[in-house]
């Protein structure tokens, strides 16, 4: 019987045409997520050698003024994404992947990004993750809608009755064809993916391909459940369509725009502000009152004398400082309601497969916005690391030479790689067999 079946199956235009477009878009995703892997290591290495360059060109000038050459100097950390975020490039688009830093206020650069062309960033890129979460689900509904509907309506359906006591086997095994095509294109797209990617199959790369079959297999039980349904090829076309929408597009639209309405961050702006006012306003202020707090800050500091006729390092840096410190609370604020937002959505998506399968993608390429939150974290430690390691020997008047230059190159952030299995897979999994077993007890009626 699944020979017939299969062979009947190769025959049809859809076979072929769900064939071509699916492997032709999904090499095409790959390519896009092998130029993004290239652009990620060709900036890496251009801000290596630009680090490296501008740290000779600038001793050349103030080598004698260590608190002047550190004024200009930029240290840059970059995030460390593996191989697998090419198959989910996530929010990578428009967050830096790696940030140059001076010891100077670091709020006030934590936002600096690459220049982007607007109409790029509006679009997305096409990756693998992409094509898995939209396209497939479309051939899915092109090859499986019209499985009973299309017998009926041409009048076939009694001739294939009279040969089989089995009905429901029967549409069950013409489902079960075409949903191992797909699958069979999604593991070899998967495959692929590793091969030319370079991706390590590590548990999260196995993570994405078991979220990829889960996704697929819920699909294929609300295809079967549209089926069982009995009803004509246009209703269940219409149907179907009418689900993709709302799943895909309108579902993770409101609930973008739910979040982004109740948890409004205003703290971006107001946090630059705070911090360029906590800078500014110390010129105009007794320098004891800049010094008490960032000695209060770093009490080690303390024996440090701060002349009070003329301009000093350790006063000018204090002052940087002192503007971070103003704009810790409104930052923490800020960082609190993006937690929130993500929250919100991840218990939404419990519900929703299409987000479901997005976020846990994103998350298992570390491209989504909690590793980006992390990657900050770490720019903040970055930079503190940084002023404590030159203070000493800024404010002890030291030259360039008394800095070992070689061990300021650039640093890398390696993206935290944990995950629960159980949250990646239970959601999905039972939304599926609740559809497919609605869907086995509505075939009964035949």
């Amino acid at each position: 019987m699944y020979s017939l079946l299969f062979k009947s199956f190769f025959r049809t235009k859809i076979f072929l045409v769900s064939l071509v477009l699916l492997l032709s878009v999904g090499v095409i995703s790959i390519l896009i997520g092998k130029q993004f892997l290239v652009k990620q290591e060709k900036t890496i290495a251009a801000a290596q050698v630009f680090q490296e360059e501008s740290v000779k060109k600038n001793i050349e000038y103030h080598s004698e003024d260590l608190g002047l050459l550190l004024y200009y100097l930029r240290f840059t950390l970059a995030k460390k994404l593996e191989n697998i975020s090419a198959i989910s490039i996530g929010q990578s688009d428009v967050n830096p992947l790696l940030q140059a830093v001076t010891i100077r206020g670091l709020e006030g650069q934590k936002y600096d990004t690459d220049f982007e062309n607007p109409s790029l960033l509006m679009s997305g890129n096409l990756d693998l993750g992409f094509v898995i979460i939209y396209l497939f689900p479309l051939v899915l509904i092109a090859m499986t809608f019209n499985l009973y509907s299309e017998e009926k309506e041409l009048g076939t359906w009694r001739i294939l009755v009279a040969q089989t006591s089995r009905k429901a086997g029967f549409l069950l095994k013409k489902m079960a064809v075409r949903i191992l095509f797909v699958f069979a294109v999604l593991i070899t797209l998967m495959f692929l993916a590793s091969t030319i990617l370079q991706i390590s199959m590590n548990a999260n790369f196995w993570a994405i391909f078991l979220q990829s079959i889960l996704y697929l297999l819920f699909w294929s039980a609300l295809c079967f459940w549209m089926v069982s349904l009995l009803k004509n090829s246009s209703f269940n076309a219409l149907a179907l369509i009418s689900i993709w929408v709302v799943l895909t597009i309108l579902v993770p639209a409101l609930v973008n725009n739910y979040v982004i309405n109740t948890y409004q961050v205003p703290e971006a702006l107001d946090a630059m502000v705070e911090q360029r006012d906590g800078y500014h306003e110390k010129w105009d202020m007794e320098k004891d009152v800049t010094m008490n707090g960032f000695i209060g800050a770093y009490p080690q500091y303390i024996n440090y004398e701060v002349p009070q006729d003329r301009f000093s390092w350790i006063w000018y840096y204090g002052m940087q400082h002192m503007g971070d410190l103003a704009a810790k609370e409104t930052i923490e604020e800020m960082t609190k309601k993006i937690m929130q937002r993500n929250k919100v959505s991840e218990k939404v998506a419990f519900f929703i497969p299409t987000m479901h399968a997005q976020l846990s993608m994103n998350n298992l390429a570390g491209t989504d916005m909690i590793s980006h939150l992390g990657f900050l974290n770490a720019l903040t430690k970055f930079h503190e690391s940084l002023r404590l390691g030159f203070y000493d020997k800024i404010f002890s008047e030291k030259s360039e030479s008394s800095v070992d230059w070689t061990k300021h190159d650039l640093k890398f952030y390696q993206v935290d790689d944990n995950f629960s299995w159980l949250k990646l897979v239970l959601p999905t999994l039972l939304i599926t067999l609740i559809i497919g077993l609605i869907g086995v007890f509505n075939l009964r009626k035949l």
